[in-house]
């Protein structure tokens, strides 16, 4: 077998990822996920609550919960030796791969950081633990540096987290995600609970330091124009499948899936109607009891007949640049429709 040149390599590559309910395999929270990252890109994964992204990530990392197991699928890491498999890796193999290879903002900063530890200290213990090679005193270098590259004052390190406003617990968390030079950083819902203008504070600081340090970023959210200026490509979710991919600029422009179409529109145009946008009816679906055919056909007010009764197959655009996976699409298929479950 070839193996691609290292340029052509994705970072990250993800195929048919699933992940159930212990027990419960037709009960599917992640259900078939395939996706590429390359290395510098941004992807943004966007979905309604409940859809699935931040389990995918947490399957990425090998920290699933209680109850949830990964049911199938493979993900590769590329290193400088290959492609790695994320998938066969045991406990200690993935402590190996977090924090120095792929690490994660978590949502809620003041609950991901221990109130009663100064936050120099957390940033340094994670550092100590991850590259015990560093003595003190250059793990403390290494936190004044941290601090300085998210926009923090270093001296602030023996503070506490309740010393910090939101958005500087945020920053904080950005810190802890790159204390030990990962090549991938997931930030799930990084700007939840701020207002408007540290939103958009922290999305640059995410930019510039992708840029600044050649990261790839894997940004969670449910809100669609948070992605706008920040990724370069968009996946969208629905029910634990990923239902369009393509450019931030395609997506927006022309969404070609009914729930990409549903979602942007949800939002008010700046200088449109004073009106509410109409609201997407219904909700997502039982994971425990999937619909027959095309998970979001209840919802969706151009479903017909197939739609109900068939799962759609994933159908790529004939440039190749984008796919959705939807009945309607006059896209020709690029997988076999999976049976209704």
């Amino acid at each position: 077998m070839t193996v691609p040149d290292p340029v052509d390599r994705p970072l990250l590559s993800v195929r048919g990822l699933t992940v159930a309910r212990r027990g419960l395999p037709a009960a599917r929270l992640v259900d078939g996920v395939s996706f590429d990252l390359r290395r510098g890109e941004a992807l943004g994964l966007a979905g309604e609550s409940g859809c699935g992204k931040t389990t995918t990530a947490l399957a990425l990392l090998g920290l699933l919960p209680d109850g949830l197991v990964r049911a199938g699928g493979e993900m590769h890491l590329d290193t400088e030796h290959g492609p790695r498999p994320l998938h066969t890796l045991s406990g200690r193999g993935m402590r190996a791969v977090r924090w120095r290879r792929i690490s994660m903002a978590f949502q809620g900063a003041m609950n991901a950081l221990d109130p009663v530890m100064r936050v120099g200290d957390q940033i340094r213990e994670a550092i100590r633990l991850h590259r015990p090679e560093l003595d003190r005193t250059a793990a403390d270098t290494r936190v004044g540096t941290l601090f300085e590259q998210v926009r923090l004052d270093p001296r602030r390190a023996r503070a506490y987290p309740h010393e910090f406003s939101g958005g500087q617990r945020q920053r904080l968390m950005i810190a802890l995600a790159l204390a030990c030079d990962p090549d991938l950083i997931i930030g799930d819902e990084p700007t939840t609970a701020l207002d408007v203008i540290t939103q958009r504070q922290i999305l640059d600081l995410l930019d510039e330091l992708r840029r600044e340090l050649g990261l790839s970023v894997l940004l969670i959210t449910h809100d669609l124009s948070v992605l706008a200026e920040t990724c370069d490509r968009i996946a969208v979710m629905y029910a634990g499948r990923i239902v369009e991919t393509g450019s931030v600029d395609e997506v927006y422009r022309d969404p070609r899936h009914p729930y990409t179409r549903r979602l942007l529109a949800s939002f008010p145009a700046v200088g449109g109607p004073r009106e509410l946008p109409p609201p997407i009816p219904g909700s997502p679906p039982d994971p425990a009891a999937p619909e027959p055919g095309c998970a979001f056909a209840p919802r969706c007010d151009r479903a017909d007949d197939v739609c109900r009764t068939s799962p759609p197959a994933a159908r790529t655009a004939p440039d190749g640049t984008r796919t959705a996976r939807c009945h309607l699409l006059p896209w020709p298929a690029t997988s076999t429709p999976e049976p209704a479950r």
